[in-house]
């Protein structure tokens, strides 16, 4: 099945569908699977989650992955879950490696597993949002 999340009714859905699929698989992971990894490696780094910064990160990356991962182009499984993996590993990645290269308690162990989990996580979040809003927008 080809779609592209773009325009109208189905761009909206595949936001809010990629949205609510992202925040709860990156909760999990960050506040339970996670957690005593990256207490661990960078835990002296660690302060409190500051909401309005969180929320602003989750609104423009998945607008980024319409973008560049479900938008452009007629999406299917394949494509984004490769595109996804890719856009989540050049966003990750630009992150952990500059937080490598400016922060002297960042790991390499840091880097490989955060990276490896945003390739997966927008991978996921952009293949099953697709996957929701084919489903709903026709139905709205």
């Amino acid at each position: 099945m080809r779609a592209k999340c773009a325009g109208g009714d189905l761009e909206k859905a595949c936001y809010l569908a990629t949205l609510i699929v992202l925040i709860p698989i990156d909760f999990l992971f960050l506040g339970m699977v996670a957690k005593g990894f990256f207490i661990s490696e960078v835990g002296d780094m660690l302060g409190e989650i500051k909401l309005a910064p969180a929320i602003l990160f989750y609104l423009l990356y998945v607008a980024g992955i319409l973008v560049f991962v479900s938008g452009p182009l007629p999406a299917t499984r394949q494509s984004t879950l490769f595109y996804g993996a890719l856009f989540g590993l050049f966003c990750y990645a630009t992150f952990d490696l500059t937080s490598m290269s400016l922060l002297k308690h960042w790991t390499w162990p840091v880097v490989l597993v955060d990276v490896s989990w945003g390739a997966v996580v927008t991978a996921l979040s952009s293949t099953v949002g697709l996957l929701i809003a084919n489903w709903i927008a026709p139905k709205v």
